[in-house]
């Protein structure tokens, strides 16, 4: 019997259609994947399934029977869990408080022991060593994905859906929901999972549907499609030439940087960045990688020598970092990039204002900087006044690429560059990393994927334990190599 499904359901948004008479059904002790480019349908169909979304036609099956789901809690109620790629966490509530949030135990009076308890109880079921009675603001962002996982699986729900669950978690702790995963559907659960790293819906999917533009477009059983085959349906062409060639870096040094040291983080890293190079730096997280970057640009706070084209420069905050010719990108564009409330013009032109008057903003100077900027890094928007929270991941990833190149950096570093986006708009990023190289700018690329960071990079260093464990060039620039420096494995062991 299936569990739970849509039939013939179309959803518009106004006069913008955005699903097109989609079926999808998901069976007990099935992962069913469903995947496609960014803007493709995947989040309206996820809604439409978890209760927070009605769709304009069609139906909602429930145990092979219509139903309609009131609100995103009903469809809880019913047994329908969903884990969100932002994160759906309360900041300043504990880890045991989020878990049981809207479902605290006790009577009159709260149960906060056994709260506790059952939290410890699921965090160990992901071999997760996370203090129940932290807050969420303390922990960092593959913490908090863990505290998504764990609330999940509290719910004891019939049916999980997964939206980019792995995008942040170490190797080992996607290992860890890889079990969690075979526990499920053992306990005869059904999973949608939507994943832009196709390497792990070929590994886990049981069945893969394929959406471009709302409409599915393939549907496939487990070994009927490879790697290849689902990024070409997704995107309805042959992907050719993922990454970019590689540049000519010019030799000169843009950026040297010795013994820096972030309490608790980094320890006497040294580095050397030429101009028109991209230089990858790879490790497990944890490793010290986002440390190194939000250090060096005064997001935390450092000590060490940093010089710039040759001149010692002191950087105690963003503003420090402007001035020298840094710029930051980071790994978490909802939460520290963007604005999501706010307009697209607003989001690009918030680190430039200065470009933009000084007593009064110039708001059509503003305008044409969005337009050069969406030109440039195609941005696509339904509308110019629309909040950035609206656009697809892709397109918001894009216009934090545009705002953080507004006020015309020298140095960037980029930290996650493509996290939950699809192959065709990574393919976009890689080409604008390597155009800003090809200018003479110089790229700092910090990455959880061993793939990207190798066909992105001129050189690679691994970062282990807050230090850099050691670099690597050419043809040593292997997953291989990199694992062994991220986890300290000695080759002649």
């Amino acid at each position: 019997m299936t569990v739970l499904a849509l039939r013939n359901v179309s959803k518009s948004f106004g006069p913008i259609e955005v699903l097109h008479g989609v079926d999808l059904a998901l069976e007990p002790g099935e992962v069913h994947a469903l995947i496609g480019e960014n803007g493709a349908g995947k989040s309206t169909i996820m809604k439409i399934l978890g209760g927070f979304l009605d769709p304009s036609s069609g139906e909602i099956l429930l145990d092979d029977k219509p139903h309609r789901f009131a609100s995103g809690p009903e469809a809880e109620a019913a047994g329908i869990t969903v884990i969100h790629q932002e994160f759906n966490l309360a900041q300043d509530l504990s880890v045991a408080a989020n878990v049981f949030l809207g479902r605290e135990t006790g009577n009159w009076r709260l149960d906060h022991a056994a709260m506790r308890a059952e939290t410890l109880a699921l965090l160990g079921r992901l071999h997760s060593k996370i203090d129940p009675d932290s807050l969420i603001r303390s922990l960092s962002v593959p913490d908090r994905q863990m505290v998504e996982i764990a609330k999940a699986l509290s719910r004891r729900a019939r049916v999980l859906i997964m939206d980019e669950p792995s995008a942040v978690l170490t190797h080992r702790e996607v290992g860890t929901l890889y079990e969690q995963i075979d526990r499920l559907k053992a306990e005869g659960v059904a999973i949608l999972y939507c994943s832009h790293r196709l390497d792990e819906v070929e590994h886990l999917a049981d069945r893969i549907t394929v959406l471009r533009d709302g409409r599915v477009v393939r549907r496939a059983e487990r070994g009927e499609m490879n790697e290849n085959q689902m990024a070409t349906a997704m995107v309805g062409r042959e992907l050719r030439d993922f990454y970019p060639p590689k540049g000519t870096p010019l030799g000169k040094a843009a950026l040297e940087v010795v013994g820096l040291n972030v309490p608790g983080a980094v320890h006497q890293a040294s580095l050397t960045l030429a101009k028109g190079e991209v230089l990858g730096i790879a490790g497990l997280v944890g490793s010290g990688r986002t440390e190194l970057a939000e250090g060096l640009v005064g997001l935390r706070p450092a000590s060490g020598e940093v010089r710039v084209n040759g001149k010692l420069v002191r950087i105690q905050g963003l503003r420090d970092a402007f001035a020298a010719g840094l710029a930051y990108l980071t790994e978490d564009r909802k939460e520290a990039g963007l604005l999501l409330q706010k307009s697209l013009r607003t989001n690009l032109t918030l680190a430039a204002l200065e470009r933009f008057g000084k007593w009064h903003l110039d708001t059509r100077a503003e305008d044409r900087a969005l337009d050069s900027a969406s030109k440039e890094f195609d941005i696509r928007a339904p509308r110019r006044d629309m909040p950035a929270g609206k656009l697809s991941g892709g397109n918001q990833q894009k216009l934090l690429l545009a705002k953080t190149m507004l006020p015309d950096p020298e140095i960037i570093l980029i930290d996650e560059p493509t996290r939950g986006i699809d192959v065709g708009t990574k393919r976009q990023i890689y080409a604008f990393i390597r155009r800003l190289a090809d200018q003479g700018r110089s790229i700092v690329v910090i990455s959880s994927e061993m793939t990207e960071v190798i066909g992105i990079s001129d050189r690679v260093l691994v970062m282990r334990s807050g230090r850099i464990a050691g670099e690597l060039k050419g043809s040593d620039m292997t997953e291989e190599n990199i694992v062994r420096l991220a986890m300290g494995v000695n080759e002649a062991a």
